[in-house]
């Protein structure tokens, strides 16, 4: 299983087959509107703007399972992106990332036996996963970290996964 297998729907109702990724880097993460770590969506969106000409796709997914701090409806956190950080690139439903009745997309990013690489939920929202144009798990990368780090830059534009 590879996460091209995948579909979600975005914030607007659009579904996508994410077999629309073959071929692109994707850098996935849980978010949330109310959080300290919020304003890296100024961030997200800097890198897609910087990088989204060479094949990279940020994937965001909204969920409240911290501290409730996404408690909005999905058309709240689409204004709410927009309006505050002008977010062009995909934001998903609402959804769990963590428990019993989290969304199979993170189960695939958060356990070893699906992804073949590392068992790492969520530690908190803005927790990034990496996934290679051939829709392999690269690796996790924590909450804190600034998507402009070195780090996820260099893998964006090294030529191998």
């Amino acid at each position: 299983m590879n996460f091209h297998q995948f579909r979600a729907t975005t914030l607007q109702g659009r579904e996508i087959d994410f077999s629309v990724y073959k071929g692109k880097k994707l850098l996935v993460l849980n978010t949330a509107s109310a959080c300290g770590l919020t304003p890296q969506y100024k961030s997200l969106q800097e890198l897609y703007e910087q990088y989204k000409d060479s094949g990279l796709e940020i994937l965001a997914f909204p969920s409240n399972d911290f501290a409730g701090q996404e408690p909005g409806s999905d058309a709240e956190i689409a204004g709410f992106c927009e309006m505050n950080y002008g977010v062009t690139f995909p934001v998903f439903s609402k959804r769990a990332v963590l428990g019993g009745d989290r969304d199979p997309i993170f189960a695939w990013l958060s356990e070893k036996e699906l992804n073949g690489v590392e068992s790492v939920a969520p530690q908190w929202n803005f927790h990034k996963y990496l996934v290679d144009e051939n829709g392999n798990y690269v690796k996790n990368i924590a909450p804190a970290e600034s998507p402009l780090n070195i780090e996820i830059i260099n893998w964006i534009e090294s030529k191998n996964g």
